[in-house]
């Protein structure tokens, strides 16, 4: 079967050749109860984080480097995936987190069908997503986790394989941002959208225009903005990237929250910038 799974669309058969992600058949590197995500989600025991590797979007400044470029990491059946589904379950996740779910979108369906965890299930994307594979994952998912890379397509050209990424991420975003909240009075996500942007060098006029359309987005939606951008990745040849932002940058895109009027954002601080928010892979 060729694969259509993001909007690449390469047409490779990953049972026997890799895609345009760089991966054939199911990948991961880690998982385990993450306590880094945002508070509602990772909540009391943390998130049932499952990091996949590979991935068609291959962001030079990409935190989990190793992962997207597919240098490391363990393959493991639909069956297996399944069992892990379970085993995060008993170890007491407060959810299953699909972390780069896209380019295994049918592999996870599988695994659904084999067993459907009874807590949510987070679809934790980097936005470059087509409409129809969405319309798959809503199937077995309860809470969107996106992110909002760029609304510039010039940026996505600079610093991902895909130019197009806005035309595609922005449509995704409206889509998953349809999503009903659901928040237990203790304060545990069980449906919603996080709309996740990280703050870049030399971008926070790129940031203020992510912002400005989150504000456009359906009032339930969260924007989760973050500060912790660190120096990572391929970058030798973009020396914008070799710094972490400053505080005029990150001041520039808060004061673009509070303009618009936002209530529902998740704010890091801005010395979050701190190589502990990369996990330490297991394969």
């Amino acid at each position: 079967m060729v694969c259509t799974q993001c909007p690449v669309a390469c047409g490779a058969d990953r049972e026997y050749s890799r895609g345009a992600c760089g991966v054939s058949g199911v990948k991961i590197a880690k998982y385990y109860l993450h306590p880094f995500e945002e508070p509602p989600v990772s909540f009391k025991k943390g998130s049932g984080c499952i990091f996949f590797c590979g991935c068609s979007l291959k962001c030079v400044f990409c935190q989990n480097y190793e992962l997207s470029r597919n240098t490391r990491g363990k393959e493991i059946t639909v069956s297996e995936l399944a069992d892990i589904f379970k085993e995060l379950e008993d170890m007491g996740a407060e959810n299953i987190n699909l972390v780069n779910p896209t380019h295994y979108l049918s592999h996870i369906a599988g695994a659904m069908k084999l067993y459907r965890p009874s807590i949510p299930v987070v679809y934790n994307t980097h936005g470059y997503e087509t409409g129809e594979a969405l319309r798959i994952a809503e199937e077995f998912t309860d809470i969107w986790l996106t992110d909002l890379k760029f609304t510039d397509g010039a940026l996505a050209k600079r610093y991902t394989a895909r130019s197009d990424y806005a035309d595609y991420a922005l449509p995704a975003v409206e889509f998953m941002a349809k999503k009903e909240l659901k928040i237990r009075e203790d304060g545990k996500m069980l449906s919603g959208c996080i709309v996740r942007h990280l703050i870049l060098p030399l971008a926070a006029y790129d940031s203020v225009k992510v912002v400005e359309f989150v504000s456009k987005l359906n009032r339930n939606v969260y924007l989760s903005l973050m500060s912790q951008y660190t120096p990572y990745g391929d970058i030798a040849d973009f020396k914008e990237l070799q710094r972490k932002i400053t505080k005029r940058e990150y001041l520039r895109v808060l004061a673009a929250v509070e303009e618009a009027g936002l209530e529902n954002v998740f704010i890091q601080d801005f010395d979050s910038a701190k190589e502990e928010y990369i996990p330490r892979w297991d394969y």
